[in-house]
């Protein structure tokens, strides 16, 4: 197979060396211009552009090195592969040739063998690079096509629902008013809290996110406040809190509905008193920190329950904004996923070859239970059946194949038909035999996990009229 056509550059003002290279090079079929010295190359480099560059070490006037550097120093120049042909091979020299930005080098005399074979490695490296360029002018492409102008500081969707957020957001940002993020489950509640952080005054200084409900309660303590040494069994050192870490900046305290009714009294002074007291110290410290908080709960009814204080969750919501889930902001389903292809594609170094209208339908008409985490997961592994190819139906991940070939509402069994109370009543023993665990209760019904969850949605059943909690 031959080699793809390249633009060559030759550079050498000895005709002897210079023209048998030149020849060399067409012959293995590349546009090749030779030049005796660096100033004329520049230009014709700086005009055309060149994938490939030969250039020797010793040239009158500017020297190879000092147009190799010129060349690395183009901002937005064409992705060359450089070689130095030079008869200096000392340590230094070579280093000094790397230095300068060069790919490899050839030694004078140069041996014809050799030459190709440098060339060949060449040759590869300059394809990689033109073949990397063009996937990322691809991928910027995609972005512009997708609607990523309508992003927000990471925020991806240009419907009115959105919209609302983005402005909500930017309102918020112009004070350290305290904010609670509220939404389902991967509605990119975190996404919110950095833009948030972003647009305010304090976008210098740090941004640090915890998660709540994933850190016991005792341990929670000190990592939010820190702890002096001493302080309990196994505090061998003093420790500073998180408070103290984002000190000038923000921190995001997610699923801040779990927090115990005890550490809400501590989190309440730190609000009203802007200062924390580290575990077993007496000594309160002043903090200047703004507080963002974020939940999937619903804290009025953890209100009701005792489970939230009164005090703590009217001063965390000062400021709330919703992050809309996906069934509420649909048209920007196209948006999302094309953003997330050309975000995968980047990260994995792959070319994006788009997503078919096909498969676009399904992603339209999924229902997506986890939100905009569960779709960025399933082009991920579209991305990853798909094998270079656009993403199509089948590349999708079998749950929403499922969700698919299923009618919106499917017949209830005969023995149940016209029997509402009685559908309701079969679904909730299998939640409760199963434990809530969703999976296994539509393998016990014999249906679908998608078709359990649209006969929960049409039943209108929710989690708390089981037995036992519903899981995924």
């Amino acid at each position: 197979m031959s080699p793809p056509r390249l633009k060559a550059l030759v550079v050498d003002d000895e005709d002897e060396l210079r023209r048998p290279v030149e020849r060399i090079l067409t012959q293995r079929g590349h546009e090749v211009a030779g030049f005796a010295d660096a100033e004329s190359a520049w230009e014709a480099y700086q005009r055309d552009g060149h994938q490939l560059v030969l250039l020797d070490w010793m040239l009158p006037g500017m020297s190879g090195l000092d147009l190799c550097r010129r060349i690395r120093a183009l901002p937005d120049g064409p992705p060359s592969v450089i070689v130095i042909l030079t008869g200096r091979a000392g340590p230094e020299d070579l280093q000094a040739v790397l230095d300068a930005g060069a790919d490899d080098y050839i030694s004078k005399p140069v041996e014809l063998a050799l030459l190709h074979v440098r060339l060949t490695i060449a040759e590869r490296r300059a394809q990689e690079l033109t073949s990397l360029s063009e996937a990322i002018r691809r991928i910027a492409l995609l972005e512009e096509q997708s609607g990523a102008r309508s992003a927000f500081q990471g925020l991806v969707g240009g419907s009115a629902p959105m919209q609302q957020v983005y402005q909500r957001l930017r309102l918020a940002a112009q004070s350290d008013v305290t904010v609670l993020l509220t939404g389902a489950s991967g509605t990119g509640k975190e996404l919110g809290a950095r833009a948030l952080h972003a647009l305010s005054v304090r976008r210098e200084k740090p941004f640090i996110a915890v998660n709540c409900s994933a850190i016991p309660d005792t341990l929670l303590e000190s990592e939010l406040f820190g702890h002096v040494r001493g302080a309990f069994t196994g505090a061998i050192r003093d420790k500073v809190g998180l408070f103290q870490s984002a000190d000038g900046g923000t921190l995001f305290l997610d699923e801040i509905g779990d927090v115990s009714p005890l550490l809400q009294v501590k989190l309440l002074r730190v609000l009203q008193e802007h200062e924390v007291r580290r575990v077993g110290d007496e000594r309160p410290t002043k903090v200047d920190v703004r507080i963002v908080g974020a939940t999937n709960r619903d804290l009025r009814r953890l209100l009701a329950s005792g489970d939230l204080r009164e005090d703590f969750y009217f001063r965390i919501r000062v400021f709330e904004i919703h992050l809309p889930s996906i069934s509420e902001r649909r048209s920007d389903v196209p948006a999302l996923a094309n953003h997330f292809l050309a975000e995968l594609s980047r990260g994995a170094k792959k070319e994006p070859r788009g997503v078919t209208q096909d498969a676009l339908r399904l992603l339209m008409e999924y229902s997506w239970p986890g939100n905009v985490r569960e779709l960025r997961n399933a082009i991920e592994y579209g991305l990853v059946t798909s094998q270079g190819a656009p993403i199509g139906p089948d590349d999708l991940p079998p749950e929403l194949r499922e969700a698919a070939i299923e009618p919106t509402d499917l017949p209830v069994p005969a023995q149940d038909a016209g029997a509402e109370p009685d559908e309701r009543k079969r679904i909730l023993q299998a939640l409760d035999a199963s434990g809530g665990n969703r999976n296994e209760a539509a393998k016990r019904l014999g249906i679908s996990r998608v078709t359990l969850w649209k006969r929960l949605r049409r039943l209108g059943l929710q989690s708390s009229e089981s037995q036992g909690p519903v899981k995924e």
